[in-house]
């Protein structure tokens, strides 16, 4: 009877054994672990990190909630067109110059160009008196060579010249050159008749023979406006103008005397 009483408790101890071991009970105090795989927030960050940025740049004093977005800024296209324009504008202007500068050139190289020659050779006075007015008037003679260089260029000498003679800042006379054309390498002599009036001339004729009797000798100056048009070949340019100024010194101012030319230079410039 013992021994059933000992297989009794033996069995009733190993079946309490087998309960405990199929039925673990769960620890209520442990708190539930969190999935690896889809942390909510990451390690070492805040709250305030995933902050919305738009609500970050809020203003505090807006009323209304209104979000203020800055809005990207677009390129200037007007701007890229002006700069684009202004290129294209200079690059043909450039490209201009060139085929000018190469036109120039050949011409240069073709036509071997050289400026034309003036020279005073001599001077009448016919006339320089005082009137019963006290007006002078005076009456010149100027003899004038022009000279053309050019072996393939022509000049045409065009209308409305004006050459004047002065005496410091007083105009004596005045005249003009002859329509004519002058071919190449050639030499013309101009006879060109030249008349003036000056109005309280006694004071004028004063100072020129003080000068005379002092120096010996009176400065004048030629001034000569001419329209020429220029002739390279068959080809016959547009009209353009040249001055001519020469500086000459005579021994007297006197009519009807051998007036001698001491000193005589000019200078010539084209304008366009």
């Amino acid at each position: 009877m013992v021994r059933c009483l000992k297989s009794l408790e033996f069995n009733t101890s190993s079946s309490m054994a087998d309960q405990q071991r199929i039925h673990p009970v769960a620890d209520i105090e442990s708190p539930p672990q969190a999935s690896p795989t889809a942390p909510l927030v990451p390690v070492g960050s805040t709250k305030s990190d995933h902050v919305n940025p738009v609500e970050e740049h809020q203003l505090p004093n807006n009323s209304h909630g209104t979000v203020p977005v800055n809005q990207p800024k677009t390129p200037k296209k007007r701007r890229s067109c002006w700069c684009r324009c202004l290129c294209w504008t200079l690059s043909i202007l450039l490209l201009l110059i060139v085929i000018i500068g190469v036109i120039v050139g050949i011409l240069f190289l073709v036509f071997r160009p050289k400026l034309p020659d003036y020279s005073i050779d001599g001077l009448e006075v016919t006339r320089f008196d005082l009137g019963s007015n006290s007006s002078l008037s005076s009456s010149f003679d100027v003899n004038i060579t022009a000279r053309n260089p050019n072996r393939r260029i022509g000049i045409y000498y065009e209308g409305g010249s004006r050459i004047t003679v002065w005496y410091r800042e007083t105009q004596l006379v005045r005249g003009s050159i002859p329509k004519f054309y002058q071919g190449h390498r050639n030499t013309t002599v101009l006879v060109l008749p030249m008349s003036g009036e000056i109005q309280n001339g006694t004071e004028l004729l004063t100072a020129l023979q003080q000068q005379q009797q002092q120096t010996g000798n009176i400065p004048l100056l030629l001034r000569a406006r001419q329209p020429v048009r220029i002739k390279l070949g068959s080809l016959k340019l547009p009209e353009m103008k040249f001055s001519v100024r020469c500086r000459l010194v005579v021994d007297a101012l006197s009519a009807n005397n051998a007036i001698r030319i001491s000193s005589s230079s000019c200078s010539f410039r084209f304008r366009l």
